[in-house]
């Protein structure tokens, strides 16, 4: 597919003839006029002047206005029009200076804009550590103070602050930092938007939070590093362990007496990758801020030379992350870890790896599979892919990186045909939702990230004057993948068969039974120990306290959904999910025409000049 750029010039080169009289031009002409002016017979005025009084003349038919005769009646009229019209046009300006007028204010903000404000809030409540004055959560106060301090198996005594991973208070690093990484991504390429919305700063904010906790996990003032702290807290329940934990008491984190393990790791390439990611896509959020800017950068590319020294999979031999959020390769981390990197810092060693084809294929590029094109904690491919088309659209960097740009380019378009209703890549249930996990519980995060991409992807073919794309012989124009992407988040936020907004305290009719330990407890000076908050967890009354913003897990594969605390399959939100749902509303939110931010991306990227292709081979005959 060809992509036609605009006409940098933007506009006719046509210079107006009508104002092309040159200087000498003008001063012959007016010394013609004064030839003309010498040689003209004197007028009456100036004989009379001349002469003397004449004999008094009867009244004039006709005025002399110099340079035209006019008659009398018709001077006298114009005269009088023009003097009528000027009162009334007075008359008219003070009537409409004086009278009061009705301000239109702006429109009401959209339904986008609108959950925008609530998905942010669910960060706020999430936090762990000692939490900013202007938190806006009442319910929520410090908690988990001796993270770090409490295990004495682990080197990293200070592990405080971060984010809780879901209902539990498990401080999982893995999506923690994919959550970071998209809330990263959507603040580059829509700042405007989040701006436009009041919410620039607080998302910054949230940011902030999750970078300044990852950067306490690993020795950031190194060069290298061997380890890193993988996840605080631990949820492990099988064979009827009864041991107090993460995942067997349920308790307010506020209240949290049992101790808290730190699963450290030597080899742990998709973390370590991920974590770079996350840096390094915070530093570009940053780069106002020179010095943290900076930090984060070197915190980058120290994890993602670990994960390229180290290789292994954070959650392998059956470790408590495996539990819970399992990886199932690093290929896809290095890929977009590269990426992120070569955004953040120009130097083309990163995109050399993330272009490189034997990563790509690893990464399954090349494959399709049942998963393929899903965004998720997991796989980071799809991401990575739509990231890379980015630079192709924009910056065409040319040889030696074309090739497989244009392969991941070309899987772009491929993935997003899958998005729409008339290929059947994907089921929908009857009210509409798309299948990405194939009617597997916990649809709503991997929908919100697929709504992001397309919503996304269409805003940088529009900034490329590029009206849509092909999926085969036939041509689809960028408004069907904002249609797409409208369509899902609708059904999200409540136009499904049962009429109910799975973003909590959005709308009238919401899920009330959050599976969340800190929204099912009430905050009434009782300490509820291990057990002793059993009865929240089993009670059947809505929760005491609204977690608003969650992003609860979703409805099964038959628009069915049961508002039960104990089912985390329909009521558990997660960091993670909750990131791809802030992204997808802010491409939504607000005008069309406020597109993507084109150009601080690629801040730190130096100029391109394309290295010429190797001649061909000499020719033998």
């Amino acid at each position: 597919m060809s992509m036609y750029g605009r006409d940098p010039w933007g506009g006719p080169l046509e210079i107006n003839a009508a104002d092309s009289a040159t200087d000498d031009d003008r001063s012959r002409t007016l010394q013609d006029l004064d030839r003309a002016a010498l040689s003209r017979p004197l007028d009456e005025t100036q004989q009379s002047w001349l002469l003397g009084p004449s004999e008094q003349k009867k009244k004039k038919k006709y005025v002399d206005l110099g340079c035209i005769i006019v008659s009398r009646k018709i001077f006298v009229w114009t005269v009088g029009t023009l003097v009528v019209s000027a009162v009334l046009a007075g008359l008219i300006t003070l009537i409409v200076k004086t009278v009061p007028r009705h301000h239109h204010g702006k429109p009401p903000p959209d339904n986008y804009t609108l959950a925008l404000h609530k998905a942010l809030m669910f960060f706020n409540a999430q936090r762990s550590g000692k939490l900013p004055k202007h938190n806006n959560v009442s319910w929520r106060g410090n908690s988990c103070l001796r993270d770090g301090k409490s295990d004495p198996g682990t080197t990293m005594k200070d592990l405080v602050g971060g984010y809780y991973d879901a209902g539990d208070a498990i401080k999982f690093n893995f999506p923690a930092s994919f959550a970071m990484t998209m809330l990263s991504w959507s603040v580059i390429e829509y700042s405007a938007k989040y701006e436009a919305a009041g919410e620039l700063n607080h998302v910054k904010e949230i940011i902030k939070w999750g970078t300044d906790y990852l950067l306490k996990t690993f020795n950031n003032s190194a060069d290298t590093i061997d380890k890193i702290a993988a996840q605080v807290g631990v949820g492990d329940t099988s064979g009827g362990s009864t041991t107090p934990n993460d995942h067997y008491c349920w308790m307010r984190p506020e209240d949290i007496d049992y101790p808290r393990p730190v699963y450290e790791c030597h080899s742990c390439s998709d973390l370590a990758a991920e974590m770079a990611a996350a840096l390094a896509a915070a530093s570009i959020v940053f780069k106002d801020n020179k010095a943290y800017s900076q930090k984060l950068v070197h915190g980058a590319r120290t994890v993602f030379q670990f994960a390229r020294d180290q290789r292994g999979r954070y959650s392998a031999g059956g470790s408590d992350p495996a539990l819970f959020y399992n990886s199932s390769s690093y290929w896809d981390e290095f890929v977009w870890g590269g990426a992120w990197l070569y955004y953040a810092t120009g130097n083309s060693s990163y995109l050399q790896l993330a272009t490189h084809p034997k990563l790509a294929k690893h990464a399954g590029a090349f494959w399709g599979g049942p998963d393929y094109g899903v965004l998720s904690w997991d796989n980071k491919l799809a991401g990575a892919q739509v990231l890379l088309s980015r630079l192709r659209l924009f910056l065409s960097p040319g040889y030696p990186y074309e090739e497989i740009l244009r392969t991941f380019h070309n899987q772009t378009s491929i993935v997003m045909c899958s998005f729409l209703p008339v290929f059947t890549s994907f089921n929908r249930t009857k009210g509409g939702l798309i299948q990405l996990n194939h009617g597997r519980p916990q649809p709503l995060q991997y929908v919100v990230n697929a709504a992001f991409l397309a919503a996304l992807y269409s805003d940088y073919l529009d900034a490329a004057d590029t009206p849509g794309w092909y999926c085969g012989p036939n041509f689809y124009s960028t408004d069907v993948l904002r249609e797409f992407a409208k369509t899902q988040m609708d059904y999200i936020l409540g136009k499904n068969p049962r009429k109910m907004s799975y973003v909590v305290g959005f709308g009238n009719h919401y899920p009330k039974h959050v599976h969340h330990r800190g929204a099912s407890i009430p905050k009434n000076k009782i300490r509820y120990n291990c057990k002793g908050g059993w009865k929240w967890r089993d009670s059947k009354k809505p929760n005491p306290n609204t977690l608003v913003g969650a992003m609860v897990a979703g409805p099964d594969k038959h628009d069915g959904f049961h508002d039960v605390r104990t089912n985390y399959n329909y009521t558990e939100p997660t960091l993670a999910g909750n990131a791809g749902l802030v992204a997808a509303l802010v491409a939504l939110s607000g005008d069309k025409s406020t597109g993507i931010d084109k150009n601080t991306i690629f801040s730190a990227v130096p100029p391109m000049f394309p290295t010429p292709p190797p001649p061909p081979a000499p020719w033998k005959p």
